[in-house]
């Protein structure tokens, strides 16, 4: 009961903190610009989602592995755009 519990609250968690980015990346497509964000930001975040990602590969947590896999590939947009602007 205590792991299925665990795992509705990091599901849930993960669905949350995921989520949250897909506003701010469909405005920075829509407006094509991601000024508001600095490059020292997003490069940390990016590698902390990225460490993320490897610490669920490494425990073969999917819920960590699949949630910061897509947060990632989100942040990763807003710096693609970010790096169009020049």
């Amino acid at each position: 009961m205590q792991s299925y519990l665990a795992f509705a609250i990091g599901f849930v968690a993960a669905i949350g903190t995921t989520a949250a980015w897909f506003p701010q990346v469909a405005q920075t497509w829509r407006t094509r610009s991601a000024r508001d964000f600095s490059w020292g930001y997003l490069a940390l975040f990016i590698m902390g989602v990225f460490l993320w990602t490897m610490y669920g590969v490494i425990r073969r947590d999917i819920v960590i592995t699949i949630a910061n896999g897509i947060t990632l590939l989100l942040v990763v947009s807003v710096g693609v755009v970010k790096m169009r602007e020049g």
